[in-house]
């Protein structure tokens, strides 16, 4: 259902497509007035005709073009800071320091890059950094791991200073969701990591979008300094009956 439109105004980075095209599409059926920002210019010129939904094409890591992004269709009232890169499941042998520098760069210094150029303009509002469930560790991608626990400490920074000027910080760190990135793993690969999946599978985009929007919305503001896993129930481990 498509909720009453509003002059609330919401960037999505990294929304052409996967999770971050599905929290574009939730917030803008609830009357959000949304910008899907992606480094893909030819897949954020597909923005849904229906939606309020503006794609515009943007390196995140560039600040100049951030800001630019926010003088011209800011300042906004939520900002999701999604863009990121896949994990290369890697053993911790193989990694190299240009598979660090690259992680740290996009997902880590991207999102630094957004959130403060956003709440340098912000009066109040929400910023929701999406984390993963991998900021817990685990086998191969270490280079995504600790990208991805930045961004969780990142996140309880950024709102222990900017609670006082009433925006919520807050992150959401999502297990196995049916992206490019599982998509881009060996058939073996998927097999077994569905295998540890509590609900048999992965989760569709959308579960993830509707935490977002629950963090978007004023109750979901009373929150902050959280990180809120969507998994399933794998992190609580397997239980015996």
């Amino acid at each position: 259902m498509t909720g009453p439109a509003t002059d609330k105004r919401a960037l999505v980075t990294g929304g052409a497509r996967g999770i971050g095209r599905a929290i574009a599409v939730t917030l803008a059926a609830a009357g959000w007035q949304v910008t899907a920002a992606d480094i893909d210019a030819s897949a954020v010129a597909d923005a849904e005709p229906d939606l309020r939904i503006t794609g515009v094409a943007l390196d995140v890591t560039d600040r100049a073009a951030v800001a630019a992004l926010m003088e011209e269709r800011g300042p906004f009232d939520v900002v999701v800071n999604n863009a990121a890169i896949p994990a290369d499941m890697l053993p911790f042998a193989e990694l190299t320091s240009g598979h660090f520098a690259c992680a740290l760069r996009i997902n880590v210094m991207g999102s630094f890059i957004v959130a403060q150029e956003a709440a340098r303009r912000m009066q109040s509002g929400a910023i929701v950094n999406i984390a993963s469930r991998g900021y817990l560790g685990g086998i191969g991608g270490a280079h995504y791991v600790a990208s991805k626990a930045a961004v969780v400490g990142m996140t309880r920074a950024m709102a222990a200073e900017l609670r006082w000027r009433g925006i919520a910080v807050n992150a959401v760190a999502p297990g196995m969701v049916e992206t490019r990135m599982i998509e881009n793993f060996s058939p073996a690969l998927r097999e077994k990591l569905i295998e540890m999946e509590p609900g048999g599978g992965p989760l569709n985009p959308a579960v993830i979008a509707g935490a977002v929007a629950y963090l978007a919305s004023p109750a979901g503001r009373s929150m902050t300094g959280q990180v809120l896993l969507v998994d399933g129930g794998k992190t609580i481990g397997v239980g015996l009956y």
